[in-house]
């Protein structure tokens, strides 16, 4: 019974150590004390693999920080199709814009791995962006990154073809891993839906494209890893098709900004003729 208590009181202290914002990136400049004041003010939970942390377009507007563990941010169509986001891990804050702007969220948030997450309500949090400038130009960051994300993703979208999408998906993935982790190793190894969910095209198409990069020696599957053994060359391949697509693009922007000089040119004419 003793060695239960002392398990207990041992559980319990170092849940209350782990409960810091040490971590969370846009906290980095800020004084310990300062820090300490925060973690008064947060709520603490540990979530599951693929439980829920807040629903797509619900309405509440508290903010989350991401302790430990891995993230993902998804929304559904009205068939129910998952349409993937992004992966956040240790370090990140989510749900900020809700809290911003007063609307509800843009997507939902579901664990992928075991994560403790702490959250704040909105009015907290606003009030430290206007306490803390550093605080402030950090948020203010991560959202050019997530638009310029977004605009990336929009242009892949509409001018890739689905098998360049998906090896545009894996060169994203190892460019990842080489920031985060220094290595050209993607791990844990990617799940075709989830490629899939992330490029707006079927399992059967990811297969077919990771199959072909793997004949081609530029990836190889492992048991619990994608080994990327010929990175410059997939950079090349997919840089080489968002250039001719996005000149394609251009140009025809360019033929239509043309056609349309020449029917005003034509209008004007017949009204004055």
């Amino acid at each position: 019974m003793a060695d239960d208590n002392s398990n207990t009181q041992s559980n319990i202290q170092s849940n209350i150590q782990s409960n810091t914002l040490a971590g969370i990136l846009i906290f980095s400049d800020l004084e310990e004390k300062d820090r300490h004041g925060l973690e008064k003010t947060c709520r603490w939970r540990d979530f599951s693999p693929r439980e829920q942390v807040f629903d797509p377009h619900g309405d509440s507007q508290s903010v989350f920080f991401l302790v430990s563990g891995r993230v993902r941010v998804v929304d559904f169509s009205v068939l129910g199709q998952e349409v993937t986001f992004d992966d956040l891990y240790e370090g990140a804050h989510f749900g900020e814009m809700s809290a911003i702007d007063g609307c509800s969220r843009s997507a939902g948030v579901v664990a992928v791995t075991n994560s403790k997450i702490a959250s704040m309500s909105a009015e907290n949090f606003k009030d430290i962006i206007v306490k803390h400038p550093s605080v402030a130009f950090k948020v203010m960051s991560e959202l050019s990154r997530i638009v310029r994300s977004a605009d990336a993703r929009i242009m892949d979208l509409s001018t890739l073809g689905a098998n360049n999408r998906v090896c545009a998906e894996v060169l994203r993935q190892a460019m990842d891993a080489i920031e985060k982790e220094h290595t050209t190793t993607i791990r844990p190894i990617p799940i075709h839906g989830e490629i899939a969910s992330r490029v707006s095209t079927t399992r059967e198409t990811v297969a077919r494209a990771m199959s072909e990069l793997a004949r081609q020696g530029i990836v190889e599957r492992t048991k619990d890893s994608l080994l990327i053994h010929d990175l410059d060359r997939l950079k090349e391949m997919v840089e080489a098709v968002r250039g001719e697509d996005r000149r394609t693009s251009e140009d025809r922007r360019r033929d239509s900004s043309r056609q349309s000089a020449t029917d005003r040119r034509r209008g004007t004419g017949r009204q004055t003729a």
